[in-house]
This record gives C-alpha cells, structure tokens and sequence, in this order.
C-alpha cells in the first residue's frame, strides 16, 4: 500500500456515501492504519449531490480539508459525471470506479480519459437483489476493496457486522454484507 490513499465519492444525498466512507475508514483502522473519513454536505435535501471523503495512511495524517487530487474516485451516481467537479483532480494514476452496467471501456471513451483505471460495477442492480432497495454504498463499497487490495474483504465484514448488528435487522446486515461479497466477485477492472 501507497504511504497514503485519498478517495473521493460522489453521491446523492441518502445513497448511504457518508457511511460507506465511515465503514472502510474504520475498517482499515481496524487493520492498524491511520484514517480520516468526512462528509461535505450542506443543507441538502435527499437527492441533493454530497461528496465524502476517506484517507488510509500508514502514518499519522495531519490533512485536514478535502480531497482534491484523489486517488480513487467512486461515483454512486451516474448522471454526476454531468457535474464538472467529479472527475476533478483525475491524473494517469487514478482510479474510477462507478455504479453502472456499462464496461470500464465504454465509461472511458464516453469520458475520454486519459490514463488511469476505469472499474465498473452495477452496484444498483446488487443492492436492488440483495437488500431489496437501491442503496448502491455497500455494493460499491465490496468493489472499492478489490481494486485497492485493501483493507481485507474479512475486515469489511467484520466491521460492517459490528456497526450493523442491533441498528438494523438480520436481514438487512445479511443482505449487505452478501451485496459486499458479490460486488467484490463481480466488478469490471480495466
């Protein structure tokens, strides 16, 4: 792992990005790393575009505002790509990974980027068979920890069965936590 990784997702109010970046920052904590995880959101309404944002370190991180020149960046949303802040601060070492049934070559010409990594994985489609709602967080969440190789699928799991259990019912923890184990099989990696 890099010394520090910066991820930066993009999401409508209420598709659960906050807590996706809440779950992997304490799941690598969990993992000895250093973390931060944050929302930039003001007054908006469910469905208003937010961004969060999560940092995994080896070393204590002394950052503190957001992401501008991320590493990874996760699209909950589709049509945010609309939006010119989404891609903002794309290099030939990023990493997109977007909630889409389209394949990363597709996403790619479509955007005409440069360089990087293009993932793709319809995270709608998991969470709609899965948990029965779209709620695309967790989907993506399985997806981001294969193409970044870390924290471990188990870590998530854990993690997300102690922040889960008594919140929600079994049912919903077992739908998320099979909606992370299938978008980890079955993401598009360009």
């Amino acid at each position: 792992m890099q010394q520090l990784i910066e991820i930066r997702w993009h999401a409508r109010a209420g598709q659960g990005a906050k807590s996706a970046a809440y779950l992997l920052a304490e799941s690598a904590l969990g993992a000895g790393k250093y973390i931060q995880a944050f929302p930039e959101y003001g007054p908006e309404r469910m469905g208003a575009p937010m961004k969060a944002y999560t940092r995994i370190g080896e070393a204590p991180i002394r950052i503190h505002s957001q992401i501008t020149d991320p590493d990874v960046i996760v699209v909950l949303d589709p049509s945010l790509l609309k939006l010119s802040d989404t891609l903002e601060g794309w290099k030939d070492s990023s990493v997109l990974i977007i909630n889409t049934n389209k394949s990363p070559k597709e996403i790619r010409e479509s955007l005409n980027l440069k360089g990087g990594k293009v993932c793709t994985i319809d995270a709608t489609r998991i969470s709609m068979d899965t948990i029965g709602r779209n709620i695309p967080n967790t989907p993506l969440l399985g997806a981001l920890i294969r193409v970044m190789g870390t924290p471990s699928l188990d870590g998530v799991l854990e993690e997300l069965r102690r922040k889960f259990s008594g919140r929600f019912s079994e049912k919903v923890m077992q739908g998320n936590i099979e909606a992370v184990k299938r978008a980890y099989e079955e993401v598009q990696i360009e």
